[in-house]
């Protein structure tokens, strides 16, 4: 999301829970999409993929400002110059995945393909919807901001958030049936086609 970098400029040292809550907010939202357009292409979700999934999402999204924050100004500018083109290959690859796999349809295809909370696609989608927390990581380096009360907010927000686009989305899916799962995936492509727009105008 392009607006976290002028954000993190303006922020003062003394940053507090306020602004830190309305930050973890705005980086949330890519995974609140991702989290409803994966549980409406699951249409129904069990304890243990809503477990998963906003475990994960909130981790990643705790420890990437960390990663940023240990690495500081050396790695900026190569981070702003490819971080949006990542993230972008990483949703559209899992969201094509997604459509080819409901298009396809069978009795064949496994659960281990069709549930994004497992395996590498649960934590391709872990770090596509928390590059942008990396960013704010560097920002909070170059002003000599603590990290950790931040980064374990981020990560409960939106753990928590992730959470309610789960069974928000579950409860659309298991009403349209499992055909929806194609809908499910372009969502996760258009979330990568609008962060490369955003960031490539911003730039």
């Amino acid at each position: 999301m392009p607006f976290v970098r002028p954000i993190c400029r303006i922020w003062s040292v003394s940053m507090n829970f306020t602004e830190v809550f309305g930050i973890a907010v705005g980086l949330a939202m890519d995974a609140l999409a991702v989290a409803i357009g994966t549980s409406i292409a699951l249409g129904t979700v069990t304890g243990r993929q809503l477990f998963r999934f906003s475990w994960h999402f909130g981790l990643f999204q705790a420890l990437m400002p960390i990663a940023g924050w240990s690495i500081g100004q050396t790695m900026a500018r190569y981070i702003a110059a490819f971080d949006h083109w990542l993230a972008f290959g990483l949703l559209a690859y899992v969201g094509g995945k997604a459509v080819i796999a409901a298009v396809r349809g069978g009795p064949e295809r496994s659960v281990a393909h069709s549930d994004p909370t497992r395996g590498s696609s649960l934590v391709i989608l872990s770090v596509a919807t928390s590059i942008d927390a990396f960013a704010v990581g560097l920002s909070f380096a170059f002003l000599n901001m603590a990290i950790w009360w931040p980064a374990l907010v981020i990560g409960v927000v939106t753990g928590l958030i992730t959470l309610t686009g789960m069974l928000l989305g579950a409860r659309l899916g298991s009403r349209l049936g499992r055909h929806v799962e194609v809908l499910g995936g372009l969502i996760l492509i258009g979330i990568g086609v609008k962060i490369l727009i955003e960031d490539l105008l911003a730039g």
